[in-house]
């Protein structure tokens, strides 16, 4: 539908726009295609402003540029890998890699502010922004730290608000998500006979995540709920031996981390474990900080092993106020197309969320259509009434916005 050069996308338009979208691969670091082709279907459905930024993200803006107050919709439009036939079934589900994370919250952005138009933005003297940033699903999320640089209060306004794209349910908000953080080791030993004294270097990469087993199991002690707890996981092992007769591991464990987290202070426990183990008479400098989206190296060495830990993909827990402008739009939004009282949660992944709030400050909550437990799964598939009535709550929750902040 058009009304005065605006489209105005119908239930039709908006699953042809998440079905060509989700049908464009975009795995992190090659998202150019998909991002290219949602600028172009920005342009179509009349946003003020469309465009590919510095970083690779596809990005839309309604109303001017100088508004009073700036809106931004964050969803991301990176995939992990996993080929999945793109299909819709039954005329209900649309299957494909992306279609709940998180290519059906983008899509619902998009629509839903196309809904909108530029008129009204203009009217309501408000700039609303639409990301689809890159490399989310990486430990860089570049994306992300390219648009929060951008809105950093000096260069452009602070948002009044943000929304993250990632899957809710459209009957549901997230409030927050826990932090994470990456720590690689890798270990050498002079090559040895197996008949021999010396335990295999393997043994480092065991004794590390035993380590780092009894360190959360001690943290979680009387922590009830999950999101409080350190959850660690083993995410790779690998032996091999090098040309100069080395034998090496590499081992990898993310760590899931609460918002009460103190992360210094497990680095120097850690190096103090290191220095033990590899028998070390000392041990590198300990930063004073850590800081997000930062890699650092520490070595330690010992006689016969040496070792090097790497702190890497870190992003503190984040989570948002429930008593705001916001979320109470989103309240107004959810109640107009259902009966049933919305609903709150927080999550134990990440999401741009934990980049974007603790640098911004704003309202901050993550909405979109679909099933998060889908997430990555070979099933991922998001049914499509689902995303159309996220498309609604969300036009509904910007308008109540909208007006929420010109008064």
């Amino acid at each position: 539908m058009t009304i005065e050069n605006q489209i105005i996308p119908d239930r039709a338009a908006a699953v042809d726009l998440l079905h060509g979208l989700v049908a464009i691969p975009s795995l992190s670091g090659e998202e150019a295609e998909a991002a290219h082709w949602l600028v172009s279907q920005m342009r179509r459905l009349g946003f003020d402003r469309a465009f590919v930024d510095g970083a690779g993200n596809a990005v839309g803006e309604m109303g001017s540029s100088g508004a009073r107050c700036t809106v931004v919709l964050l969803g991301h439009i990176d995939t992990v890998a996993g080929q999945i036939a793109v299909r819709v079934e039954e005329g209900m589900r649309l299957y494909g890699r992306g279609s709940v994370d998180a290519k059906g919250p983008l899509a619902t952005f998009v629509a839903a502010v196309a809904r909108l138009g530029s008129a009204w933005a203009y009217a309501h003297d408000l700039r609303v922004v639409v990301v689809g940033a890159v490399e989310e699903e990486a430990a860089t999320s570049k994306g992300a730290r390219f648009i929060a640089a951008r809105f950093d209060g000096v260069n452009e306004p602070i948002p009044a608000a943000c929304i993250i794209g990632e899957p809710s349910s459209w009957q549901r908000m997230t409030l927050g998500y826990k932090g994470r953080l990456l720590v690689d080791i890798e270990a050498a030993q002079p090559m040895a006979h197996t008949a021999g004294p010396e335990h295999g270097v393997a043994i480092v990469a065991v004794d590390f995540w035993n380590w780092l087993a009894a360190y959360a199991a001690d943290f979680n002690r009387d922590r009830d709920k999950t999101f409080d707890q350190l959850q660690p996981s083993l995410r790779g092992l690998r032996t091999w031996t090098d040309d100069a007769m080395q034998d090496r591991i590499w081992a990898r464990a993310g760590i899931r981390l609460p918002l009460d987290f103190a992360v210094a202070p497990f680095v120097a426990a850690l190096i103090d474990w290191a220095k033990g183990c590899a028998n070390a008479d000392t041990a590198p400098a300990i930063p004073s900080s850590i800081e997000p989206g930062e890699r650092y190296t520490l070595p330690v060495r010992g006689a016969q092993i040496s070792m090097d830990l790497h702190f890497l993909g870190y992003e503190p827990a984040w989570r948002s106020d429930r008593n705001n402008a916001l979320v109470r739009a989103f309240l107004a939004g959810i109640r107009s197309q259902s009966e049933e009282r919305p609903g709150f949660v927080v999550k134990t992944g990440t999401s741009d969320m934990n980049v974007v709030g603790p640098a911004w400050g704003c309202p901050i909550v993550a909405y979109g259509p679909g099933d998060s437990a889908l997430d990555h799964t070979p099933d991922e598939h998001i049914p499509l009434d689902d995303y159309w009535q996220a498309v609604l709550v969300l036009e509904q929750t910007l308008r109540h916005l909208g007006s929420s902040l010109r008064d």
